[in-house]
């Protein structure tokens, strides 16, 4: 009786897990307006550099990771074009705390924060005094439900 090898079947197996990883790779997860906009199409640099919500204007706009943003001064845009991932909101633009418990939920400019360097969106003002109660395992868990929820929900 001939022996079968079983490296063409392992070869097979790790092609399709690669294709199937790419693909969820591939995936993105995002808080648009219905025109693509980002974050309700504020500039997300004014958020760091003046902290407060500051409405950008089409005029100055950028694309990032299949997003567009807005800004509120040509300088803001090159900024973010110098650092784009410094600026872009976490967890695609949704609220901070909905992805630490493992869903997306809407968000409210106002109730926006920089943690850690890092731009997070909050449902509400509410929410973010909820979130800031474990501000660091919030985040962790936010961090760690991510991957997940974009593998489920992205596109």
């Amino acid at each position: 009786m001939k022996k079968i090898s079983a490296l063409p079947l392992l070869v097979v197996f790790l092609i399709a897990a690669s294709a199937n990883f790419a693909l969820a790779a591939n995936k993105s997860l995002l808080n648009l307006d219905k025109n693509g906009v980002a974050i309700q199409g504020y500039d997300p640099v004014a958020f760091f550099t003046q902290n407060h919500p500051v409405k950008g204007k089409a005029e100055f706009q950028s694309t990032y990771n299949g997003a567009r943003y807005q800004f509120a001064s040509p300088e803001d845009k090159a900024e973010f074009d110098k650092n784009p991932a410094k600026y872009e909101p976490q967890f695609g633009g949704y609220c901070a705390y909905g992805a630490s418990q493992g869903h997306t939920a809407p968000v409210k400019i106002e109730a926006f924060q920089i943690v850690n360097g890092r731009l997070l969106m909050q449902y509400d003002l509410d929410v973010k005094k909820e979130f800031n109660k474990d501000q660091a395992g919030n985040l962790k868990l936010a961090d760690e439900k991510w991957p997940g929820l974009v593998d489920k929900l992205g596109k």
